[in-house]
């Protein structure tokens, strides 16, 4: 099987793609699904993010399978322009619709907040009201025009378990010497 890079162009227009539940469903790129949201910060709140995402840390150092059920690949944090604005970037498997409603869902189900909430314009009624919580992502969303994947279209389940053929070949291996 050969695994070759691939690289796909999203266009700006999005009136011809498929409709979900929340809106347009960006195609499944080479780097699966994702949204980057940029916000701006509350006055005074840049370090309620930072700490929630060293609470988030602690918690996932607790519980490594928390965020599971959201497929994610990767998210990355960023507080730029003098702490002014955040960006929130998030790369997983499944579409739009169907990880907004999973994180809804399972930061309610946990009984804890989003860093979100920090930021302006973000629904207070985020945990009752998912069609607000994702209003604000899409209003608040910067569409990628192009994504790349070294390992194109790969869940992260697939990942997970090639790296763990991986190992058990590995020590099937160091058995055998």
């Amino acid at each position: 099987m050969e695994i070759k890079p691939r690289a796909v162009v999203i266009p700006k227009e999005t009136d011809h793609l498929e409709q979900g539940k929340y809106g347009p469903v960006f195609p499944r790129t080479p780097a699966c699904y994702g949204f980057t949201i940029v916000a701006e910060v509350k006055p005074g709140r840049a370090e309620a993010i930072r700490e929630y995402g060293r609470a988030l840390a602690e918690e996932l150092e607790r519980d490594p399978y928390l965020l599971a059920p959201l497929k994610l690949h990767y998210l990355r944090w960023v507080l730029f322009d003098d702490d002014t604005r955040f960006m929130y970037q998030g790369i997983f498997d499944t579409d739009f619709d169907k990880y907004t409603e999973d994180a809804v869902a399972l930061f309610s189900k946990a009984g804890v907040s989003t860093a979100f909430e920090n930021l302006e314009g973000f629904p207070e009624d985020w945990r009752t009201n998912p069609e607000a919580f994702v209003r604000f992502v899409r209003q608040h969303h910067c569409p990628s025009f192009i994504e790349y994947g070294e390992y194109p279209y790969v869940t992260s389940d697939e990942i997970k378990k090639a790296l763990q053929v991986k190992n058990a070949l590995s020590e099937m291996l160091d058995q055998m010497q």
